[in-house]
């Protein structure tokens, strides 16, 4: 018997009307698993939307940190978790990527969850150290391919937002640069300013106080438009690189058998706060903005969540990138 029928079995024996469970629902804490340590962008956001969906919910929400495997341990966790709504999953673009990068995966990234609505799209800024001999974006492109694979580009590991970040650009601007890994975002953003590496791209959460203080140099940022915190920094497309075109977006999940007026009710929690003005200040302080209300849908994160894995696929591919 799979885990699947073997979850749904025990979840209709213990609870065997879905809407009493609705008309309850919740009666405790619901916990938000976050794949990556605290204090980082995806915890960042959890928390901030954690608090503002509680509002709504009348209960708190817990965040739990599941650090590992480039966030497939908290993802399977929660795949795994009873489908009755208090284990929820905050994801970004890694959920896309993870069946192109891991050969084995334990989850089903679309089949093993009830998504509930896309929360955000963090842009990338693309940074160099503080001395990097480059004015704008092109100089830096130009500069890149004179001197081959000899500049570093920093990342946190597989499947992560850096490393993702750095493919796009390396894919669209037809360059090539040496990898070097890092063990988290902090660490990766500390070279670049002491200068022991050439360039990063980051979340916007997590370069933007460097950029404004000066201790480093924004060269683009991949929203449609500047955003308010770094007005100097072009986006991508006016910087003469338009195709350079990747956000660090996150989606709300639960586990796949959830009943659908539980999910119907974390849909409406999750609207309400997207449209909370502490969160949508929050957010602007980040960097960022909530999505509009059509795509914080379960359909809407379902279609563009097996859009983005078509996408990643190629790009992963073409980058010659074995599956591990």
């Amino acid at each position: 018997m799979t885990y699947l029928v073997r979850s749904l079995v025990l979840f209709f024996l213990l609870y065997p009307c879905g809407t009493a469970i609705a008309d309850d629902y919740p009666n405790r804490p619901v916990t938000m698993i976050v794949p990556f340590s605290a204090g980082g962008p995806g915890d960042v956001i959890a928390r901030i939307l954690g608090n503002a969906m509680s509002a709504t919910l009348k209960q708190s929400i817990v965040i739990e940190n599941v650090v590992g495997a480039g966030g497939t341990l908290g993802t399977n966790r929660v795949a795994k978790s009873a489908p009755d709504g208090y284990t929820l999953l905050l994801m970004h673009v890694g959920q896309a990527t993870a069946p192109a990068l891991y050969a084995k995966l334990p989850f089903d990234p679309v089949g093993d969850f009830a998504t509930i609505g896309l929360v955000t799209d963090v842009p990338m800024i693309l940074v160099a150290r503080p001395n990097f001999p480059a004015k704008d974006l092109s100089e830096m492109i130009a500069r890149i391919r004179s001197e081959g694979d000899k500049m570093t580009f920093g990342n946190v590991g597989l499947g992560s937002a850096s490393q993702l970040c750095g493919l796009m650009f390396m894919n669209t601007t037809d360059t090539k640069l040496s990898q070097i890994y890092y063990k988290g975002g902090g660490p990766a953003l500390n070279d670049v300013i002491a200068g022991h590496i050439d360039i990063y791209c980051d979340p916007a959460t997590g370069p933007t106080p460097y950029i404004q203080s000066k201790t480093i140099k924004g060269y683009a940022i991949t929203s449609k438009t500047r955003v308010a915190t770094l007005p100097d920094v072009p986006t991508s497309a006016e910087a003469g690189v338009p195709e350079f075109n990747v956000t660090t977006w996150y989606g709300l999940y639960a586990p796949r058998g959830t009943p659908k007026p539980v999910v119907d009710h974390l849909v409406g929690a999750l609207q309400t706060a997207l449209k909370d003005s502490a969160l949508i200040s929050r957010f602007a302080e980040l960097s960022m903005a909530p999505v509009e209300p059509e795509r914080a849908t379960p359909d809407a994160l379902e279609a563009f969540l097996r859009s983005e894995i078509g996408k990643w696929a190629r790009i992963i591919k073409a980058a010659g990138i074995e599956p591990q």
